[in-house]
């Protein structure tokens, strides 16, 4: 099966700034992919791209298209959440939804509706009477509506609080995601996406510096915890990557020797923001 989005050498620069250093990448169907960096790293250029919202050098195809030149086709199996939630604040859900109805060809009513029966929001309310976690709800009822091959998420859910983001990725997965859907999510909170991810994609500075599945994640990525009478031998095994909490130091190591390790310490699978600060710290991708 063809990939959803494929890229080879795609490029931006602006002026001297190369925002994407020729990326080289294939998106499968029915993934999850937390795309993952620090500000500035690249994460939103990339998502232009992909929605044809800025031009590019190199080859970028989504779902088999080339988003600069044919976006309005893109477009019909595309649905993108940016980090905040744009809703003409004057106007009522009811109209919202006849609006979205009349421009979206595949947007089914009778799902909005039964997404938005699990909320607060009434379609006699207007958007400026919602609170932020309520247009959220409204905003992603609209999107998961829509029957879409590729959902975009940036920063979905900046500013809303524990409860709103726990419910929102959980309708996310209980009522949208499928194998025949792909999802790619930028976040800075990536405690909260990676229980959900099959895919890690890191960038820096415009470069991939990592790109791999979570099993490969499992299978290749080890962290060994060990008292300070353990550290050199630990050390001797070769980390890429080390940190020290409670008086107890934490090495990362790659495609190590499990059984060694474990006589040193005590073993970990890495988290999704521990793996995060050892590859941009220098550590190998």
């Amino acid at each position: 099966m063809n990939p959803i989005i494929s890229a080879r050498g795609l490029t931006k620069q602006y002026g001297r700034l190369k925002a994407l250093d020729r990326i080289d990448i294939d998106i499968p169907v029915g993934r999850i992919v937390g795309l993952i960096g620090p500000n500035g790293a690249g994460k939103t250029t990339m998502m232009k791209a992909i929605l044809g919202l800025a031009t590019f050098e190199g080859e970028l195809s989504v779902l088999g298209l080339d988003p600069s030149r044919q976006r309005a086709r893109l477009m019909n199996d595309v649905c993108f959440i940016a980090d905040v939630a744009v809703l003409p604040r004057w106007i009522r859900v009811s109209q919202l939804i006849d609006l979205t109805e009349n421009i979206h060809p595949r947007f089914s009513r009778e799902r909005c509706m039964q997404y938005l029966a699990r909320t607060r929001v009434t379609p006699d309310q207007k958007v400026k009477q919602l609170s932020k976690g309520m247009v959220a709800q409204l905003h992603l009822a609209l999107v998961m509506s829509i029957d879409a091959r590729l959902l975009v998420l940036d920063e979905p859910t900046l500013g809303l609080d524990i409860l709103y983001r726990k419910e929102f990725y959980s309708n996310l997965l209980s009522d949208y995601f499928d194998e025949e859907r792909t999802i790619v999510i930028t976040t800075h909170q990536v405690e909260e996406v990676e229980h959900i991810l099959t895919d890690l994609v890191f960038i820096a500075d415009g470069r991939l510096a990592l790109n791999c599945s979570m099993e490969e994640v499992q299978a290749r990525y080890v962290e060994l915890m060990v008292t300070p009478a353990d550290l050199e031998a630990a050390r001797s095994q070769g980390p890429i990557h080390e940190r020290e909490m409670f008086g107890r130091h934490i090495l990362l190591f790659v495609d190590a020797d499990r059984e060694r390790l474990a006589q040193l310490g005590e073993l970990h699978t890495p988290s999704v923001a521990d793996l995060f600060v050892a590859t941009l710290s220098g550590g190998e991708a």
